[in-house]
């Protein structure tokens, strides 16, 4: 049993190596999207209050709007711990009012955005509100899996507080770099200004 132990540690090792390399070829991915991007819908949720990453993603729109790209939030009612959570959290960061948008007027802009970057929100994005008989049924969800690309930054698959599972994660135009919100969007605004430069 001595003998296979320190090959586990080893293996365990390259393992988290090549996890670590992923995550930054996905997160530089990212950035690339965003800078060739014209338009740009962030969803925030409350993954993003839990991250404490607001000034995070206020600092990647504006260095996104520096550049000519449009950016938008698409606010839910109910994303957070309690309806207007975003709305505070994103004013907070000075983000501009008028960025953000409620989801009747944002939903339209959804096919016209290159990339919807979803930061910490789960139900909210479930499209399984779409369909009757789940416990999300009914409820309006912000329709990023109608944007070009979506990305979903959190920390897992996990389940949101309806206990059911976001489809959208398995959804062939999702991508989602694991990991904690803040540290992701600053690795994002390092290589964006990095590809910038």
């Amino acid at each position: 049993a001595d003998a296979v132990h320190p090959h586990i540690g080893k293996l365990a090792v390259v393992l988290i190596t090549q996890h670590l390399c992923l995550l930054v070829q996905v997160l530089h991915d990212l950035a690339v999207q965003l800078v060739y991007a014209e338009k740009v819908i962030f969803v925030p949720g409350f993954g993003l209050a839990q991250a404490q990453a607001q000034r995070e993603l206020a600092d990647l729109g504006e260095l996104l709007k520096g550049h000519g790209v449009e950016v938008s939030y698409a606010i839910h009612p109910v994303a957070g711990r309690m309806p207007g959570h975003m709305n505070v959290l994103l004013a907070e960061a000075n983000v501009p009012y008028e960025e953000l948008v409620d989801l009747d007027e944002i939903n339209p802009q959804f096919p016209q955005a290159n990339v919807a970057l979803v930061v910490g929100a789960n139900d909210v994005t479930n499209p399984a509100a779409r369909r009757p008989g789940t416990p999300v049924s009914g409820m309006p969800i912000p329709d990023v899996d109608k944007s070009q690309n979506v990305v979903v930054m959190k920390r897992g698959r996990g389940m949101g507080y309806a206990g059911i599972k976001n489809e959208r994660y398995f959804e062939d135009n999702t991508q989602m770099p694991f990991g904690d919100a803040k540290k992701s969007l600053q690795s994002v605004i390092a290589a964006v200004k990095e590809l910038l430069a």
